[in-house]
């Protein structure tokens, strides 16, 4: 008198579910170079760790004696695991089983998903592949009518962003919903070539503008890493996808509720690179290597880069000083000489928000020569853009470091950190600063006299060679303009004096979420 013979149901029937949307269709998903998702969830996981929820949940037929005649899995698995040791909750789309569409999933397992997550305070990692839940005509079809669409725990979708960490993958083409969940997220991940996002795919734009477009045309990483921004990461295989999602979780706290977690420090806090001494060229018109400034400083190997190709005037990522966790951004002299665009202003505002959201403390090393200027940059909206980005900035309230490197000018150059706030703050020689920079500066100011002149360009040459000594940044330390100029090399060790005391404050004023809640 047990139960055994329900179990073994149950376990016969868990076996069908594990085949997916069978062995036809799982091998053309391979053939295209992805993964079935349960290999994916192995892969993502610390091995063993995976506890599905809705394990049996499924589309079944049964015969005239009322056995099982035939079973279709939900195409959306979820549960609960662990990384590096911390639990975490992940919800997955099955390609295999109607392309990830609602009309294949069986409740509500997204939704449950979700709501957990939040519920218990941990990260979810969406694996999206296909649609992501969103509709199909086939739906209408079955329903003999049509419907108002609504978005499926948007709410939720929405607070979670202010809660927990959220990562978003795609892992094949996906689109509407999908799509939009990949994007709602804090670290969003493409897979080059296998990956494409858009709003609607190929046979819907062919049916709109009657274009035939091929799936990576429409929405390749190319276009969403490189030129949109609505993703994050660009990667070469899923294996690299589920090493960035990984790496970016381990800097970041379950939720808003904790502290950052503390790495166990592998890097002399003392280290004072010599290299950092000559790295700033004195010739102000060539560039340096600004990633090479962050490895120099940072916790060696730490740094986890986040946006690499959008904005790139602008870098920014994850790193720890000493193992405390802390965001990075610094301008980089390579691109629109470190001016920032519309792009790298919507990246500064996405990342400020993160780093603030989970109380991650600021570290920036600024080279800014102000906002992008010139036709195109005022059709981009920069100016509009850009105060969000500054906005961003003054609303943070985490602590925030500013390294000025070389240049810091004008509005945007001005917004190295909040002004009103004593944040920490210190200058390098090479340091210069202006409301804009002389060059530009004297053609404004100068513009009669230099149109009188018997020879203009002599007296321009003039004129800023009289200025150019008052870029001496001494002179504005003597007036206290600039609160302490240093040594290069003593960078890393006074970060790390920043950062130890910055998590001290972190950890007493954690209190949950912040007033303001973050957008995607």
């Amino acid at each position: 008198m047990t139960w055994e013979p329900e179990l073994e149901e149950i376990a016969r029937r868990r076996k069908l579910v594990s085949q997916m949307g069978g062995e036809e269709r799982v091998a053309r998903h391979v053939a295209a170079g992805r993964k079935p998702v349960r290999e994916r969830i192995d892969l993502l996981l610390d091995p063993g760790s995976f506890r599905e929820t809705g394990s049996l949940a499924s589309k079944v037929e049964y015969d005239e004696e009322g056995k099982l005649k035939n079973l279709t899995p939900s195409n959306f698995v979820t549960g609960r695991g662990t990384i590096d040791g911390r639990p975490v909750i992940i919800g997955c789309d099955d390609f295999t089983v109607r392309g990830g569409a609602a009309d294949g999933a069986v409740g509500n397992k997204m939704g449950w998903s979700e709501r957990t997550a939040r519920e218990m305070r941990l990260p979810i990692i969406r694996l999206v592949d296909g649609t992501g839940g969103g509709g199909s005509v086939k739906t209408n079809a079955a329903l003999r009518r049509s419907y108002v669409p609504a978005n499926p725990d948007w709410d939720v979708a929405v607070s979670l962003l202010s809660q927990v960490p959220v990562v978003g993958a795609s892992l094949g083409p996906v689109a509407g919903l999908g799509a939009a969940r990949v994007a709602a997220s804090h670290f969003s991940v493409m897979v080059k070539g296998s990956s494409q996002l858009f709003v609607a795919g190929p046979p819907v734009v062919y049916r709109a503008f009657g274009r035939e477009v091929e799936k990576e045309e429409l929405g390749g990483s190319h276009i969403h890493a490189h030129e949109s921004g609505a993703v994050d990461n660009e990667v070469e295989s899923e294996e690299e996808a589920f090493e960035h999602i990984r790496s970016f979780l381990s800097y970041l706290p379950s939720s808003v509720w904790e502290a950052p977690p503390l790495a166990e420090p592998a890097d002399d806090p003392e280290r004072r690179e010599e290299a950092l001494l000559s790295i700033i060229p004195r010739d102000r018109r060539k560039v340096y290597d600004a990633r090479e400034v962050i490895s120099l400083v940072l916790d060696l190997g730490s740094f986890f880069e986040m946006g690499e190709y959008f904005g790139p005037s602008l870098i920014t990522g994850l790193a720890r000083l000493d193992g405390v966790p802390v965001g990075i951004m610094a301008n980089d002299p390579h691109f629109n000489a470190g001016a920032i665009d519309a792009d790298a202003s919507e990246k500064m505002t996405r990342f400020v928000d993160l780093c603030d959201t989970f109380r991650l403390p600021v570290v920036n090393f600024v080279d800014n020569p102000g906002f992008f200027l010139g036709v195109e940059a005022e059709r981009a909206g920069t100016i509009r853009k850009g105060v969000r980005a500054l906005a961003a900035v003054y609303q943070a309230t985490t602590p925030w470091c500013s390294i000025i490197v070389r240049k810091a000018y004008g509005v945007a150059g001005a917004g190295h950190r909040d002004h009103t706030r004593a944040s920490t703050r210190y200058a390098w020689p090479s340091g210069e600063w202006g409301s804009l920079p002389i060059e530009g500066g004297v053609e404004a100011a100068y513009k009669r006299q230099i149109q009188a002149a018997d020879d203009p360009d002599a007296l321009r040459a003039e004129l800023e060679a009289n200025l150019a000594s008052l870029r001496d940044p001494i002179l504005t330390a003597e007036a206290f303009g600039i609160e302490e100029i240093i040594d290069p090399r003593d960078t890393r060790p006074l970060l790390i004096e920043f950062a130890r005391r910055a998590y001290e404050i972190v950890e007493s004023d954690v209190r949950g979420p912040k007033s303001r809640g973050m957008r995607p």
